[in-house]
């Protein structure tokens, strides 16, 4: 459910635009709303419901409301696979509307039977339940489909040619045919039906005639999906477009796709143009948001055993947390640098679950891809970045490298001092990500080789700032200390949160087990470039012999 709410609040000011500016002073007060760190009932009262009653506390509404109540319309809710945050929702919902019954506001659910959503909905006297298991809709999905056709007759030449010279088309057993293998699925309808209408391309000169009764032989969607895809497989960037789009955590524009790639609009427009049937493509570079017709479409994308040449690996998450957080040094005030500031973490996040040798290689396949991606900040001050929040948010399986990650780290902190560019300055004063950070003491080991070329890298480092940027020498907080041990506590540097901008929240549980203590540590933090040298430099200091 992340992306639910922001996904509502954004519709809800598409039909209320007064409720902008509420949403917005939300946001500002509590950052938690866009990253996610505040209860989905949190973020339901001060996106959603509380704008909703404040407009129309105003009066805002009273003329639209004389014809009837605001709709909120949740297709598939049991497709969601956050079942507690759809617990979550519905008990929120319900208590809403217990408590405020008369607001001109309603809530339409369109679900399979699922128990956790069952269970609510049933025993609540306020909700109205419909029951269609005993409907069928085999003859809806004819309707559909013969005034679907008719329609694209009216638009297609070559259909109505066809029809002149041969009669009918679809014929009646053609019909019957479609009908008995979409299986009573309309989204497996709507999807064949725009297959078979899409315009012929060069790599795919067939006409509606021809591809009718190829779908009958596709495999459900996954096969249709197949095959549409291959119709911009060969075009440049195909393979990094698909890919953004099935693991973007929100909806955007053509033109915010395109700006995070680093590409031309038009070069995100000529593929997705031959993948009208299974992707909504707005009519407009700059407004609307490029969608999936169905979530099964991610699916098929992330599951390498059904999508094959066109799956999307989680690790992905890296290149495009790196594509965000440039996005976010441009200051262009546009849709790429909003993502790339609000989002560029949470990508980060989701590479919990990604094997370290995966993890690497897309590491390797950024390294290598830098010469087409001129006009970005310079790969090394996002890497040591990521490598940093690798080691405080104490990640598998990442920090189980951790001196490959810390080694790496302080490279790539020297190699982005070392680099002329006017951006480095900006990564290095600015706090770009930002998020709840947590976790318990753990300790590691270096080697005495690993700990030598960390303090070689440091050392470069402070060096590069003190000849390119010397005005913030004086910012940095630099920790001494004479001992040069090499058993490091990886949480000791958070003892120091002065070496951090802004610490909003720090709390510590403690839990006694015999003679250990283990400390459980969470607050608010930003990350820049100075908080990472602070960082790095407090690690070595408080490394001990053993």
């Amino acid at each position: 459910m992340n992306r639910f709410t922001a996904t509502l609040a954004s519709q809800l000011v598409a039909a209320i635009p007064a409720t902008g500016p509420l949403i917005q002073d939300a946001v500002r007060a509590e950052p938690g709303l866009v990253t996610g760190d505040v209860s989905l009932a949190t973020q339901l009262d001060l996106l959603i419901l509380s704008p909703f009653q404040a407009v129309f506390h105003q009066g805002v509404l009273a003329e639209t409301i004389a014809e009837g109540p605001f709709l909120i319309v949740v297709d598939g809710l049991d497709e969601c696979e956050d079942k507690r945050g759809v617990e979550e929702f519905i008990d929120h919902m319900l208590a809403f509307f217990e408590k405020h019954p008369s607001i001109p506001l309603r809530i339409f659910i369109a679900s399979r039977v699922e128990q956790h959503i069952r269970e609510r909905l049933e025993t609540d006297p306020g909700v109205m339940v419909g029951n269609l298991d005993n409907h069928s809709a085999l003859k809806d999905i004819e309707k559909f489909l013969e005034a679907s056709f008719q329609m694209a007759a009216k638009r297609d030449r070559v259909i109505r040619a066809y029809v002149s010279a041969r009669g009918e088309w679809p014929t009646k057993s053609d019909m019957n045919a479609l009908v008995k293998h979409v299986g009573g699925s309309f989204v497996l309808t709507s999807t064949i039906f725009k297959f078979i209408v899409q315009p012929a391309t060069p790599e795919d000169p067939l006409t509606p005639m021809e591809r009718l009764p190829l779908t009958l032989s596709m495999n459900g969607l996954d096969g249709l999906y197949a095959q549409t895809l291959a119709r911009s497989q060969h075009l440049p960037h195909f393979q990094d477009i698909i890919s953004i789009i099935a693991r973007l955590e929100l909806s955007l524009p053509i033109s915010a796709i395109a700006d995070l790639l680093g590409i031309q609009a038009f070069e995100v427009v000529r593929v997705l143009l031959n993948l009208q049937a299974i992707i909504h493509v707005p009519g407009n570079d700059e407004k609307g948001e490029v969608t999936l017709c169905h979530t099964s479409l991610r699916d098929f994308l992330t599951i390498e055993s059904r999508s094959g040449p066109f799956f999307v690996p989680r690790s992905f998450h890296l290149r495009l947390s790196y594509y965000s957080f440039t996005s976010a040094l441009e200051d262009n005030e546009d849709w790429a640098e909003y993502y790339g500031k609000n989002f560029s973490h949470q990508h980060l996040r989701s590479l919990t679950s990604v094997e370290a040798c995966d993890l690497i290689d897309e590491v390797e396949h950024i390294k290598a891809r830098q010469s087409l991606s001129v006009d970005r900040l310079p790969y090394h001050a996002f890497l040591c970045t990521m490598f940093f929040c690798s080691i405080v948010w104490n990640n598998p399986p990442i920090s189980d490298r951790f001196s490959y990650i810390l080694t790496e780290c302080t490279e790539q902190l020297a190699l982005a001092v070392e680099c002329p560019d006017d951006r480095i300055q900006l990564w290095l004063e600015e706090g770009l990500f930002h998020g709840r950070i947590g976790g318990s003491i753990r300790t590691v080991q270096l080697t005495e080789k690993i700990y030598e070329a960390v303090q070689q890298h440091l050392q470069r480092a402070l060096t590069a700032i003190q000849a390119n940027f010397p005005e913030l020498m004086e910012r940095l907080y630099l920790p001494t200390g004479t001992e040069r041990e090499y058993h490091i506590s990886l949480w000791s540097l958070l003892e120091g949160v002065n070496i951090f901008n802004f610490p909003e929240l720090l709390k510590r549980r403690h839990h006694a087990t015999g003679t250990e203590r283990e400390h459980e540590i969470s607050f608010w933090c930003w990350f820049s470039g100075i908080n990472i040298v602070e960082a790095l430099e407090w690690i070595v200091a408080r490394t001990h012999f053993k």
